[in-house]
């Protein structure tokens, strides 16, 4: 099967599972649901390019198997993070632009939008699915970051979820551990581990799917994440401006 191909097939997917989730959100009248779906999307598109080759490579193997562990462990936990609370703040302001009808307008201004988006950003995986060239060098360092990477998410979320858990910490800013040394360290995790992809889609031969781990980083850095997200905790937390002064923003650094 051609490359083009191969991406396209991933598509009608990802569009179904984004309908599907659509309708629970209108069910619950609750958009956030898409963020559970948001890193699931990915593991669905790396099943159909692995899914759909005759016989797939080593790689794709271990690509699938390293999406899946990335996607499955961040979706539980948005999903545990969010059970039981009211839409996050950011898709409320989305539904009181959007009135009348969001419920309807939110198919393709959230979920449809974000299916779309996720096709795009996966070409990496399709082009490490894809290649049949011998594991490596570029391989191996993939791996490495993919790590490095799953681990700053994984300690980082943990260490935010233990901190808001005990009630003394209630409107204090988080500032131990790895938030000691940057101030998204989940956002600098997932940020390792799109290139780590790359890095694997490179070593299959896919140079040309960079255009997947620079949007996920100007996603990360310039748009959903970090800027928002500390636009956001900067209006309700007056203490947040000196953890912002003291702390580097993403890449982990010692404390100015």
């Amino acid at each position: 099967m051609s490359m083009p191909s191969l991406w396209l097939a991933a598509l009608p997917a990802l569009l179904a599972a984004a309908a599907l989730t659509w309708i629970v959100s209108v069910a619950k009248r609750n958009v956030t649901i898409v963020d559970t779906l948001w890193p699931l999307l990915f593991v669905i598109a790396t099943a159909v390019y692995v899914g759909v080759q005759p016989a797939p490579s080593s790689r794709a193997w271990l690509v699938l198997a390293l999406v899946t562990l990335w996607g499955l462990r961040l979706a539980i936990y948005l999903a545990w993070r969010n059970f039981g609370h009211d839409e996050d703040r950011r898709y409320q302001a989305i539904r009181r632009r959007n009135e009348p009808n969001f419920a309807l307008k939110s198919l393709w201004l959230i979920f449809g939008f974000q299916a779309v988006l996720a096709w795009v950003i996966s070409l990496p995986l399709a082009g490490a699915a894809a290649g049949g060239a011998p594991l490596g060098l570029p391989d191996l360092l993939g791996v490495i970051l993919f790590a490095v990477g799953l681990l700053f998410e994984a300690v980082g979320d943990l260490q935010l979820a233990r901190f808001k858990s005990d009630p003394a910490n209630a409107g204090r800013v988080m500032d131990r551990g790895l938030w000691r040394w940057t101030r998204h360290p989940n956002y600098f995790g997932d940020f390792c581990v799109w290139w780590g992809f790359y890095l694997l889609a490179l070593g299959a031969g896919a140079w040309w799917s960079i255009a997947g781990p620079l949007i996920m980083s100007f996603l990360l850095l310039r748009f959903s994440g970090v800027r928002l997200l500390e636009r956001d905790i900067g209006e309700r937390r007056p203490a947040y401006a000196d953890y912002v002064r003291r702390t580097n923003a993403f890449f982990p650094g010692p404390r100015k």
